[in-house]
């Protein structure tokens, strides 16, 4: 088994060992996988934090040793950074951006310094909405988890991660954690809301706000309200979701 780090802002994770195969996710910096497979040009990777797998570019990616990663692993102290765009100095001295929710403590395995501005360890509930706020009109993008494109279960997981708690890649799996609740007058801002789609299957999430408000993806991160029929789009004047559950995850 081998074992990597992205030392790049932001890589793609496709479906395919090719450029032009459909995103499933992305790699931020500091992001540490296992190699299940390395080609000459492409390695099918499977990341640690919540075990999306897919194909990197070997040159997107820096290898490393099983220790390095275990330790990664293991650590107590992993933190991210907490504003829009931020910048590491690599060894040459040459500043490069990175992202919100970047795994800044790898910094150091890449020998790379950062200055700026981070959070770690289980934050408030409150703090989940600050987060969730940050990426509002963040453009949709499938398989994305930056403020420069984002899908629905990507928002949802990102503002988990940077405040300390784990999520699923998925909407589907995603709603699978957590406590459910019966109605929505039980929700607190932060919980989540998961929607299905005409096959009953869950393809949608966001996290609710106060007073019967939510922010999600679709289009762009934005904020509708919400009842116990689903998402009214504000702009259209319609439902755009049909509401299947809402959980307490935290």
């Amino acid at each position: 088994m081998e074992y990597g780090i992205c030392h790049l802002s932001i890589v793609p994770i496709r479906n395919q060992p090719e450029n032009g195969s459909e995103m499933v996710s992305q790699l931020l910096y500091g992001e540490h996988i296992k190699v299940l497979e390395r080609r000459k040009t492409w390695s099918r990777i499977r990341v640690a934090y919540d075990s999306q797998e897919g194909w990197v570019h070997n040159n997107q990616i820096s290898f490393i040793s099983e220790d390095v990663f275990n330790a990664l692993v293991t650590s107590k102290n992993t933190s991210f950074s907490s504003n829009l765009v931020s910048h590491i100095r690599a060894a040459n001295g040459i500043l490069k951006p990175i992202v919100l929710g970047s795994v800044v403590s790898s910094s150091t395995v890449l020998k790379h310094t950062f200055e700026g501005d981070k959070v770690s360890g289980e934050l408030p509930k409150s703090s989940l909405i600050e987060t969730a706020l940050m990426y509002t009109e963040a453009p949709y993008q499938w398989g994305g988890k930056t403020p420069f494109g984002i899908d629905a279960p990507g928002l949802t997981q990102m503002v988990y991660k940077i405040n300390g708690y784990s999520l699923h890649r998925s909407a589907e799996a995603q709603s699978k954690q957590g406590v459910p609740l019966s109605f929505i007058e039980e929700s607190e801002p932060g919980d989540l809301a998961f929607f299905d789609n005409k096959e009953g299957i869950i393809d949608h999430v966001g996290v609710i706000l106060e007073d019967n408000y939510i922010i999600h993806a679709h289009g762009h991160v934005r904020i509708d309200r919400l009842d116990h029929t689903g998402i009214f789009n504000v702009d259209e004047r319609l439902y755009s979701h049909q509401l299947r559950v809402i959980k307490k995850i935290i």
